[in-house]
């Protein structure tokens, strides 16, 4: 089946910091998707002729690729807003306990639920997402995932060392593992991640049996944290008093690779930044959690300057808020208190085409490039009076940057995956 979009068209598919013609923006645009995929894309004055029997809906808004958040988790989403802690005595007082009750398939099914549909809510159509240590956790994610046709990527978390009620072993880690991946490989938009909970949770032993799951399955990614706090950095210096960095305590297991997606990496040397950049590896940059819990500012100017891959994420339960809208916005503020002025198309492009890459889904979704599956956003400029008043007559890129300061899952009008309209706001 083929349908037509009509409505001002935005995307950046590159790095504007390498490609300064990145922005494709049509203002009275025109986009063809059959099957879900998107088959063409352009003005409409030049397009309408090709598809003269094309029903075309016309989308009041500013269209946009859907979200990709490249570092959430799911389990964490009734601890949102947990008071008082930083990373690792938050950890054990907020999260842990929580996590303890998806051993019960039931809650995780009623909670993965709430969580992907909080994500189209935003506008929010891909993720990399973290479980739990459970099995059954994964499952209940993917299945959730299968129902809505989203493009998930996820994997079992690996931690031998966590508190009891929440550890595996490096046999039941790899077993469930190999599983997941045989039940779940080629099913729907699905992608599996190996993911060792940070490198205090796992042993040695549990972290070089990450690295040799990686090498036999070169099709997943490495999921984890990097660098997030002070603390836990130190604690980290101790437990590997032999390695460069927090970085190298990876790299000696095999588990800096292409593949691999580091959240936060805000407590880096140089030497680290060099690394990732000739590894491929790249960081989820997750600004709200980074505030929330004290941790720090990530570094843009010394990642650029490495050439690191980025993406965008929210880091749900540590992060505030599940709008990448609003997350794009605080990874502004973040890179001006290290007097680095982030263009706001720069940050579209992390929190759509950039996540895309650095999770190697981009030839799949980002950009809105015909050849790609058809997940959208519609965004309401006039979604509040503050914001109506903020965008009106103003020029693209000063709009685009009142949305991600101002906006929020309020500005999304309907969110769109593989062509279909997923979710939609039922009131003003």
């Amino acid at each position: 089946m083929i349908r037509g979009y009509r409505a001002e068209l935005l995307s950046v598919g590159y790095d504007p910091r390498d490609a300064p013609d990145a922005v494709r923006h049509e203002p009275d645009g025109l986009l063809v998707v059959e099957d879900g995929i998107v088959v063409a894309r352009g003005a409409h004055a030049d397009l309408a002729e090709q598809f003269p029997d094309v029903e075309i809906e016309t989308l009041p808004g500013l269209v946009v690729p859907g979200f990709v958040d490249a570092h959430v988790h799911y389990p964490q989403t009734d601890r949102i807003a947990s008071h008082g802690e930083q990373l690792l005595d938050w950890l054990n007082r907020h999260i842990f306990p929580a996590e303890k009750a998806f051993v019960d398939k039931a809650h995780a099914e009623g909670v993965a639920a709430f969580f992907l549909d909080e994500l189209l809510r935003n506008g929010t159509t891909s993720a990399l997402v973290y479980p739990t240590v459970h099995e059954q956790s994964v499952d209940a994610l993917f299945e959730a995932a299968l129902e809505r046709n989203m493009r998930i990527v996820s994997g079992k978390v690996l931690m031998d060392l966590g508190p009891d009620g929440l550890k595996d072993t490096v046999a039941s880690g790899r077993a469930e593992t190999e599983r997941l991946i045989r039940r779940w490989r080629g099913r729907g938009r699905l992608g599996y991640a190996v993911t060792p909970r940070f490198a205090l949770a796992s042993s040695d032993a549990q972290l070089a049996d990450a690295g040799a799951l990686l090498a036999a399955h070169p099709e997943v990614l490495l999921h984890t944290h990097l660098a997030e706090n002070v603390h836990e950095c130190a604690a980290v210096e101790a437990r590997f008093p032999g390695a460069a960095d927090y970085l190298d305590a990876y790299d000696r297991f095999g588990l800096v690779t292409p593949r691999s997606v580091f959240a936060h990496g805000i407590h880096l040397s140089d030497r680290a930044f060099a690394r990732l950049h000739d590894s491929g590896a790249g960081i989820a940059v997750c600004p709200s959690s980074n505030l929330f819990l004290g941790s720090g500012f990530f570094d843009f100017g010394r990642a650029d300057r490495h050439r690191v891959r980025l993406g965008l994420g929210t880091d749900v339960g540590a992060g505030t808020s599940f709008s990448m809208l609003h997350t794009a916005g605080l990874a502004y503020q973040v890179a001006l208190a290290r007097e680095l002025r982030l263009d706001p198309f720069r940050a579209l492009y992390l929190a759509t085409a950039g996540s895309a890459s650095l999770l190697h889904i981009g030839d799949k979704v980002g950009a809105l490039e015909p050849g790609q599956e058809a997940d959208f956003v519609v965004l309401d400029c006039a979604a509040t009076p503050l914001l109506e008043r903020r965008t009106r007559a103003n020029e693209l890129a000063e709009r685009l940057f009142a949305l991600q300061i101002l906006g929020d899952d309020r500005a999304v009008a309907r969110t769109y995956v593989l062509g279909e309209c997923a979710w939609q706001r039922t009131s003003p």
